[in-house]
């Protein structure tokens, strides 16, 4: 599943490698080239991490930063900015930034800084317990009383993907761009579909789910047995 990145920067030619350098690495990429664009792409494309420039017109990066972090506490940030001095450095950090980089950087030290902050803060779930059965998303495979239960690539793709987001609502249009991998995403009824598919598998009583719960008008729920 592809994580979204939302690159925050008004330098067109820095912004067109970075997106071009992020989409090869395999993320899902976003552009905003001013500070209220970059708060109306957050709500709406909902990142994982933006790539927050700090010289922006409209609002300047440390208030995007401040707000984003207020609105959206799951969306991790890392300030990219010319400004070298350290109480810019302690300024972003205090808002709520992951991490610091000052330009000019290096490309790989931009994307090890990337995945390790994604795998900080947004730590990936190896497995998954549902009552009797359990799920191995590393293997792509599920037993309940040792015996192999059938699931599709995708049905555990967006197990897992609601995983990673336990007791929190997982939108239809969410789980089409990042588990489908629309960029557009069209009327369908593929998610829906697939969820009773997946409660037929899972649930002691699909008509009365347990785990799967629907939040109508918005999504679905995963909530496992704790």
């Amino acid at each position: 599943m592809k994580r979204r990145i939302l690159v925050v920067e008004d330098d067109a030619s820095l912004a067109r490698v970075l997106c071009d350098n992020l989409v090869y690495e395999g993320f899902d990429v976003a552009l905003a080239g001013d500070g209220r664009r970059a708060l109306r792409e957050g709500q709406a494309f909902k990142p994982d991490l933006v790539l927050l420039d700090l010289t922006l017109p409209g609002l300047d990066g440390f208030e995007v930063c401040r707000r984003l972090t207020a609105e959206q506490s799951r969306t991790a940030i890392i300030i990219l900015s010319a400004r070298s001095q350290k109480e810019n450095k302690v300024q972003g950090l205090t808002l709520g930034a992951d991490d610091y980089i000052t330009k000019p950087f290096a490309l790989d030290e931009l994307l090890a800084r990337i995945h390790a902050v994604l795998r900080r803060v947004h730590p990936s779930n190896d497995s998954l317990i549902l009552g009797s059965l359990r799920i191995d998303f590393n293997r792509y495979s599920a037993e309940r009383n040792e015996e192999k239960v059938a699931f599709s690539q995708r049905e555990l793709d967006v197990l897992h993907y609601m995983s990673d987001r336990e007791g929190k609502v997982v939108t239809r249009d969410e789980l089409l761009r990042n588990v489908w991998g629309y960029q557009n995403v069209p009327l369908t009824r593929s998610v829906d579909n697939l969820v009773a598919r997946l409660r037929w598998k899972i649930e002691p009583d699909p008509d009365n789910p347990r785990y799967i719960h629907t939040v109508y008008g918005d999504g679905y729920r995963l909530t496992p047995d704790n």
